[in-house]
């Protein structure tokens, strides 16, 4: 069966960096493009950053661009998040996500698209 398990939340402040990893099991990892969503209190689930099944191309919101890393291991089955400089309006819940791709690149920012999803992590930051 198929897991993605998100860890690396936490409280922090503005300011502050982390870096969230995603290890997926059950899948053959390098198959699935990855993503991180999002979803603060009261609002929708929102892209965050996406990544071609190779790890070549990378995507961001505009929210966290310049300020966010998405990166891949597929010898560990690993995705992370680096988020640098955070602000309050980054506290959400994360969540990684796989979808599958028979080609090696593309990607999509639509969550209807994503096969499968972690349980989430929590990010705070305070001001």
């Amino acid at each position: 069966q198929v897991q993605l398990v998100e860890s690396g939340g936490g409280l922090a402040q503005a300011g502050d960096s982390l870096r969230l990893s995603c290890a997926a099991s059950g899948l053959t990892f390098s198959m699935y493009a990855m993503a991180w969503f999002r979803q603060a209190p009261g609002k929708e689930r929102e892209f965050v950053a996406a990544i071609v099944r190779s790890g070549m191309n990378t995507y961001y919101a505009d929210s966290v661009k310049g300020r966010s890393s998405i990166s891949r291991d597929n010898a560990k089955n690993t995705v992370y998040l680096q988020m640098n400089s955070l602000k309050p309006e980054d506290t959400a819940v994360y969540y990684c996500a796989a979808d599958f791709r028979s080609y090696s690149g593309g990607y999509s920012r639509d969550q209807r698209e994503y096969d499968y999803w972690g349980q989430g992590t929590q990010v705070t930051v305070s001001s």
